[in-house]
């Protein structure tokens, strides 16, 4: 039996090996906390589950979705943005729901890309970045995002030729995993880079309502020209603790969200409809959970953080996302320290290799879990030390 050559380039899916260790580590009578996957633990609001469960039990949402998302929840999330960005978007030729934002990352690539054309990826960055291009067939090259830089690309540091070259870049703010964040000097630059250069722009904005200490995070079509440059794509899961109803959206350059529906409509069938009218319920009725939840992230950080000066460890204080990008301990590699913490304590951290070259030396540490279990992560980190 012979198998497609892209899947021997194709690396084991970070997230997916994690759950196999954690269910290896289960088995042998360990009890495992996880800090490694950024999967919320509260509970999706109830006004949501309430309207989902009304429209699941209406027998018309039962037929096939439209393939580019129902015209009410298309206009929801033009009115989001509007309201929360003042960003005006066509929510018929400007908005493109998708089956979580992952799927969209992922197609995107066979929308605007050939095989053997270049992409500037963000290094570190989420994985899924990279291995939809692997898949594509796509040359991805890794755009460092390095600590002395704030954990932004240098634009400039990029040399003409491979400027040139590149059909697209993909990056994320709020960053996953670095929790850095851009300024808006940044996204001006990125948008001039981009046109100078003909390269589409793809930000990943899962995080944006994710934010501490007064922070608000900006949508990169908030900044002049970013339309005519990129598209954005968002999603429920974080904001609303929904990550397990897939279901996001892709938003801006009109001619690039024509481009995308036009490969998804030949590969899925859209979003259960369902589901669609409680993502209108979600950014159409009560807010209260987006507060409840920074505060939440805010008490683990600092919790987090606290646990990390005694033990040693240094981290930037993030002003958003539900990530801690630490340090590894002198002696240690990423892989080695995240090895010798599950295997010492029990605990599930990422190594920060596994999100790309630049990423080695750190780990990841996730606040998606309830605030007792990650005092006893800390303390066993500690004592393991």
């Amino acid at each position: 039996m012979k198998l497609a050559r892209r899947i021997d380039n194709l690396p084991p899916y970070l997230f997916a090996e994690i759950d196999k260790r954690v269910d290896e580590k289960r088995a042998q009578g360990v009890d495992v906390i996880s800090l490694g996957i950024g999967d919320p633990v509260e509970p999706t609001p109830q006004n949501i589950i309430n309207k989902l469960c009304e429209q699941a039990n209406n027998p018309a949402n039962h037929r096939y979705p439209s393939y580019f998302g129902m015209p009410a929840f298309r206009q929801s999330i033009a009115k989001w943005y509007k309201k929360r960005f003042d960003v005006d978007l066509d929510p018929d030729t400007e908005v493109l729901p998708l089956i979580g934002s992952k799927e969209g990352i992922a197609h995107l690539n066979f929308a605007v890309l050939d095989p053997g054309d270049t992409t500037l990826i963000a290094d570190p960055g989420y994985p899924a970045y990279n291995t939809s291009t692997i898949l594509a067939g796509v040359n991805p090259v890794h755009t460092p995002l390095l600590e002395e830089n704030d954990f932004l690309p240098d634009l400039d540091s990029i040399d003409e030729n491979t400027a040139k070259d590149a059909k697209m870049i993909v990056l994320n703010y709020p960053n996953n995993p670095t929790s850095a964040i851009a300024t808006d000097d940044f996204f001006k630059d990125l948008v001039s880079w981009a046109d100078k250069n003909q390269v589409i722009v793809a930000h990943d904005n899962p995080y944006s309502e994710i934010t501490f200490d007064g922070y608000v995070a900006p949508s990169f079509l908030q900044f002049p020209g970013a339309k005519d440059v990129g598209i954005e794509f968002h999603s429920l899961s974080k904001t609303y603790n929904m990550t397990g109803w897939r279901i996001g959206w892709a938003c801006g350059n009109a001619k690039v969200i024509e481009a995308l529906g036009r490969v998804k409509t030949n590969i899925d069938s859209g979003i259960f409809n369902a589901i669609q009218y409680a993502g209108i319920e979600a950014l159409e009725g009560p807010q209260d959970i987006i507060n409840e939840m920074c505060d939440i992230y805010t008490r683990r950080r600092d919790m987090v953080m606290e646990a990390l000066d005694k033990i040693g460890l240094r981290a930037h204080k993030p002003k958003a996302t539900i990530y801690i990008w630490a340090k590894v301990p002198d002696g240690y590699t990423s892989a080695s320290f995240a090895t010798h913490v599950l295997d010492s304590a029990g605990v599930i951290v990422a190594p920060g290799n596994a999100y790309g070259p630049s990423g080695e030396g750190f780990i990841r540490i996730c606040l998606s879990v309830k605030d007792d279990r990650l005092a006893e992560a800390l303390e066993r980190i500690k004592d393991s030390l």
